[in-house]
């Protein structure tokens, strides 16, 4: 008998970072909720990725429990106390879509509760050898979505990622009293600029170039983060008047339904690539020292993939999260053109 066949099953889905990651869980949780029956899930995950898992987006209602790793979980002692609080929600399975050694550590002192998990299998040596500069193994791997079903069929649930169905898209709204009134005929499209690391992020002076040509026509919206990306971004708005800055302004839950709204999203491998993605807007991305092949594309968009010349970068991809370059790669986003990422438009 599989998990699915007993009357009540309630998982358990560690992911505690990052943002991407996250958001990357969505579209796998819509399929196992709408083909198993009798199937709760609980997230466990930091605070404030909590908007990512409401029902609106998810399609339907998914628990979520905060872990707080800086401070009340934090550490041996911190995760043990966790341990025991998740003891109490009666979890029948957990699923580890992390597997580091904080979620090892807590499925460890949850498995002396007798509670089956299954961790993710990252795929570290293949993901080496596609980074390797000798002997590199260049061919697409399995991607992080199927990855997380897998983890998923191995607890017993059926999973079958071809079925997946978007939930129903809105009308267009406004989420934010600061944003102007827009022309309904006009395109909205996003543009994030920024990554982690700077392997994965095309040269600012060219984004606005981008920006300039495709404010003639669109509304667009630039999305950031920290301090220093929204006086950027900021400054950039203030040049175009179809161009709305939202860095800064909006909580994740009214940045999300932006997003979702949007007609098309323009941006690095990042999180907000996965936003866009896991609501079904096109989602067009530019790659630099990280390559699709590890996994990382955004839901069903490998065909809005731009890469450089890998004849001209035959080192490429040079790490799985763009924080290593190789030497002599240190101009790769700029061999990207202009007229290419327009085209893709």
């Amino acid at each position: 008998m599989t998990l699915q066949e007993i009357k009540q099953q309630h998982i358990l889905v560690i992911r505690f970072s990052a943002m991407g990651d996250v958001a990357m869980l969505v579209p796998v949780l819509r399929v196992l909720l709408n083909e198993n029956q009798n199937v709760k899930v609980t997230i466990l995950s930091q605070k404030f990725l909590k908007p990512i898992f409401n029902e609106e987006i998810i399609g339907k209602e998914v628990s979520f429990y905060e872990a707080d790793i800086k401070n009340k979980h934090k550490g041996f002692f911190g995760l043990f106390k966790l341990a025991r609080e998740l003891k109490k929600l009666d979890i029948t399975a957990i699923a580890d879509m992390h597997s580091v050694l904080r979620s090892k550590i807590l499925c460890f002192f949850l498995f002396f509760f007798k509670i089956k998990n299954v961790s993710i299998n990252k795929g570290r040596t293949e993901k080496k050898a596609l980074t390797s500069t000798t002997n590199k193994v260049f061919k697409q791997l399995k991607t992080t979505h199927e990855r997380y079903a897998t983890v998923f069929r191995k607890l017993g649930f059926i999973i079958n990622l071809s079925k997946h169905r978007f939930p129903k898209k809105t009308e267009k709204t406004i989420v934010s009293s600061f944003i102007n009134i827009l022309k309904e005929d006009e395109k909205w499209i996003g543009i994030a600029p920024f990554a982690k690391h700077i392997g994965k992020m095309y040269p600012l002076d060219l984004i606005e170039q981008v920006i300039e040509k495709l404010s003639k026509n669109n509304q667009l919206f630039l999305f950031g983060g920290g301090k220093k990306e929204t006086f950027l971004l900021n400054n950039i708005a203030k040049k175009y008047t179809k161009v709305q800055s939202v860095a800064g302004q909006l909580s994740l839950k009214e940045e999300l339904q932006l997003i979702s709204n949007l007609d098309v999203m323009l941006a690095m491998d990042s999180g907000n690539a996965h936003f866009s993605a896991m609501f079904g807007v096109k989602t067009v991305t530019i790659w630099g020292a990280t390559h699709p092949f590890a996994g990382f594309a955004p839901f069903l968009q490998h065909e809005n993939c731009i890469t450089p010349n890998l004849k001209k970068y035959p080192n490429l991809p040079c790490s799985i999260y763009g924080n290593k370059i190789c030497k002599g790669y240190e101009d790769v986003m700029q061999s990207i053109s202009i007229k290419k990422i327009l085209n893709s438009f």
